[in-house]
C-alpha cells in the first residue's frame, strides 16, 4: 500500500479542532501537513511535541475559505513533500466547499462540488431529499420580502436561518408575520443574501450520526435531544442535555433507520462522518432538519466513542484518509449535560460539585468544569459539560437530570 499524503486544513488552532488533528497526524504510513490562518510557528506552539515531529510542512495563507488560495497551499505541500497529495480533509463545516473544489481541480479523491454544495446549501439539500420522497419540513428560499412573506403567511410558526448556517446560533423562530417583517425591514432578503424559511416542526429532536466508505453506509449512532437547541437559545435558563441510549433498535427509531442511509444517498456522501439532525412529531412521524458533512460537534464524538469502547476522532481519519473502517458494537449508553452560568458576567463558581461527586461520581468519564473568572458562553453548549456512562440507559438519563439540578453556574459582572 502506497503511503499516504494528507493535508489537513485548519483555519486556527481550537482545541475541538486539534482533537481530529492530532488523531490524523499520528495515522501510521502517512504523511501530514497543515494549512492554516494563523502564521505557521504560533499554530505549531499550540501542538504537542509528538505531533510537531509528524508533521511535514505547515503553509499559511489568508483566507482558508478561498479555493483559490487553498490550492496554492496544496501545491505547496506537494512540492515540499515531493508527492501529490492523496487527501485534502478538514472538519469545519464552512470548509467542505473550499475543499471540495481544490478536491476537483488536484483530482483528489473525496467529495466534489456538487456532493458539498447539497450539505452545504440547506435549501439545495430539501430540494434533494424532497425529490427522493424523503420527509422534511416545508421551505422556501427566500431572495426578495413578498415571496418569504407569501410564504410565512401559510406556514407559521416557520424558522428563519441563512441556508448556509449551521446549527442553531444562525437560527430563530417566527411566530407571527408582522415579526418577520420587522426583521427584514434591516436584514431584506436578496439574491445575494437569500433567506431560507422553514416549517417549524414540534416535536422531539435527534441527531442521527453516520460512518459512510465509498459511498456504503457502514454506521449509524442516533442521539436524543433534552431540549432542542433552539429552545435552549431562546431560553437562557434552560439546561441542554444529550443522550445516547445503548439500544437504538427499537421500534421508535424504525424511520430514521430507513429514512438517514436513504438521506446520504440523496446527497451524496462518500466517505467520511456525518451529522443529520431529525424530529420526532407526536404523531410518530418524522422530519429531517439538515445534514452535514462532517463530524459532529458539542463533544457527540467523544460521546460516541465512550458508547462504542473505540476512538471516533480517529475512526474519522481512518474513513477520510485511508477508507478504513470496521464498525464496533454499542456497549454502553452515553450522556452529556451542559453547564450554563445565568445571567451575564464571568464565572465566580460553581456550585454542587461535593454533591455531584457523591451521586454521580461513579458514573462520569470526562467533565470541563467551568472556570472561574471565565467569560459567559454564546452558545447552547455553555461553559462546560459532564459526561457521564453506564450500561443501563436509565441509570444515565436520571444522572444527566440529577447533573443539572446539582450543578449550578454562578457568574457575576
Amino acid at each position: 500500500m502506497s503511503r499516504a499524503n494528507t493535508v489537513f486544513v485548519a483555519p486556527f488552532a481550537l482545541p475541538s479542532t486539534l482533537r481530529f488533528l492530532r488523531a490524523a497526524a499520528l495515522l501510521p504510513d502517512t504523511t501530514f501537513s497543515v494549512v492554516a490562518q494563523e502564521p505557521a510557528a504560533s499554530f505549531m506552539a499550540a501542538l504537542d511535541e509528538e505531533v510537531r515531529d509528524r508533521i511535514a510542512d505547515i503553509v499559511s495563507v489568508a483566507d482558508c475559505h478561498d479555493p483559490d488560495q487553498l490550492e496554492g497551499a496544496v501545491r505547496r505541500v506537494a512540492a515540499s513533500t515531493g508527492s501529490e497529495v492523496t487527501a485534502l480533509v478538514g472538519i469545519l463545516e464552512p470548509l467542505q466547499e473550499a475543499l471540495a473544489s481544490v478536491r476537483e481541480r488536484l483530482q483528489i479523491r473525496g467529495m466534489d462540488r456538487a456532493e458539498a454544495g447539497r450539505f452545504r446549501d440547506k435549501a439545495v439539500m430539501k430540494d434533494a431529499l424532497r425529490a427522493h420522497d424523503l420527509p422534511c419540513a416545508g421551505h422556501h428560499l427566500a431572495t426578495d420580502a413578498a415571496s418569504a412573506l407569501s410564504f410565512a403567511r401559510g406556514t407559521m410558526p416557520l424558522v428563519a436561518k441563512p441556508p448556509a448556517g449551521a446549527g442553531a446560533r444562525d437560527t430563530f423562530r417566527v411566530d407571527e408575520v408582522a415579526q418577520l417583517e420587522s426583521w427584514m425591514g434591516s436584514n431584506p432578503p436578496s439574491p445575494q443574501r437569500p433567506l431560507l424559511l422553514e416549517e417549524f416542526v414540534q416535536g422531539r429532536e435527534f441527531s442521527f450520526d453516520s460512518v459512510s466508505v465509498g459511498g456504503r453506509h457502514l454506521f449509524h449512532s442516533i442521539s436524543e435531544y433534552s431540549p432542542t437547541p433552539l429552545q435552549v437559545m431562546e431560553s437562557p435558563w434552560i439546561q441542554w442535555t444529550v443522550m445516547l441510549p445503548r439500544d437504538i433498535s427499537g421500534p421508535e427509531y424504525a424511520p430514521i433507520l430507513s429514512a438517514g442511509p436513504r438521506a446520504l444517498d440523496a446527497l451524496g456522501m462518500v466517505s467520511g462522518m456525518t451529522h443529520m439532525e431529525w424530529f420526532r412529531r407526536a404523531d410518530g412521524s418524522i422530519a429531517i432538519s439538515e445534514v452535514a458533512a462532517r463530524p459532529p460537534g458539542a463533544q457527540f464524538t467523544s460521546l460516541i466513542s465512550y458508547a462504542h469502547d473505540r476512538d471516533f476522532y480517529r475512526v474519522w481519519a481512518e474513513v477520510s484518509i485511508l477508507e478504513e473502517f470496521t464498525p464496533p458494537p454499542r456497549r454502553y449508553a452515553t450522556g452529556a449535560a451542559y453547564l450554563r452560568g445565568q445571567g451575564g458576567g464571568r464565572v465566580a463558581r460553581v456550585a454542587g460539585i461535593e454533591r455531584a461527586n457523591e451521586e454521580l461520581g461513579d458514573l462520569v468519564v470526562e467533565s470541563q468544569l467551568p472556570a472561574p473568572g471565565q467569560p459567559k458562553a454564546s452558545s447552547y453548549e455553555g461553559e462546560g459539560f459532564i459526561i457521564l456512562r453506564h450500561e443501563d440507559t436509565d441509570r444515565v438519563r436520571e444522572g444527566l437530570r440529577r447533573a443539572v439540578e446539582i450543578l449550578q453556574v454562578e457568574l457575576s459582572s
